[in-house]
């Protein structure tokens, strides 16, 4: 088995560390004056970034409330669908555009990603940002850490802080009034990665407002729609 490298990018279209040489490919890849290395060791990964980064093209992204520095960890994760011609009511259609996408704060450094799908609610492309964001904490092994997720979905907030999704486990999957629970599977993987954190907490901020992080993501996914 091969042991993990860290790829760390001093300078490119986004800085930070990455766990992978495609990941890392992308930032570096045809940037002007990029700089960048590869560890063995997350530690020494961090070492080479301690100088600051300049003219990087991804503006720093600040966290607004002072209180927000006791965590480790802070995460923006944000879902969103074009069904525009549909009715109210109606369901989506199978060309609808949807995406995802997240951002993950650690320290000074950051990572985000973004992903569509064709024919997808808003809902599940919500349970979807927060279920990538999560894996790619636990695979940068930053699990352990105080994290603050932050979101402005009620309904994946809900599920979480009320106990809705525990209920539906035990439920056999079936809401209060008896009714399949949607996007089941991806809640049943949500369910699974919650007990690897040791200290999460989920907060709810208001969309296309002034909160930074959450205008990140909300533009980083409709730049991914657009592009479909």
């Amino acid at each position: 088995m091969m042991a993990q490298k860290y790829y760390a990018v001093k300078k490119g279209r986004q800085t930070g560390i990455f766990l992978t040489w495609p990941e890392c490919q992308k930032q570096v890849s045809g940037f002007k004056g990029a700089q960048y290395k590869s560890f063995t060791s997350q530690q020494e990964a961090k070492r080479y970034l301690q100088v600051t980064v300049e003219n990087n093209v991804q503006p720093e992204i600040k966290i607004q409330n002072t209180a927000l520095v006791e965590y480790a960890t802070i995460l923006y994760t944000d879902g969103g669908s074009r069904n525009h011609g549909n009715k109210a009511g109606q369901h989506v259609k199978k060309d609808d555009k949807a995406a995802w996408a997240y951002l993950i704060k650690y320290g000074k450094y950051s990572t985000s990603d973004t992903g569509f799908e064709y024919g997808s609610t808003n809902n599940r492309m919500e349970i979807m940002a927060l279920k990538k964001a999560m894996e790619r904490i636990i695979t940068a092994k930053l699990q352990n850490e105080k994290t603050l997720a932050i979101l402005d979905s009620k309904y994946v907030l809900d599920a979480l802080n009320k106990g809705w999704l525990y209920n539906w486990s035990k439920n056999n999957w079936k809401t209060s009034s008896g009714q399949d629970v949607k996007n089941k599977e991806l809640w049943q993987e949500i369910l699974a990665l919650l007990p690897q954190f040791k200290n999460i907490t989920f907060k709810w901020t208001k969309g296309h407002a002034d909160d930074q992080g959450n205008v990140f993501v909300d533009k980083l996914l409709n730049e991914t729609m657009d592009k479909m």
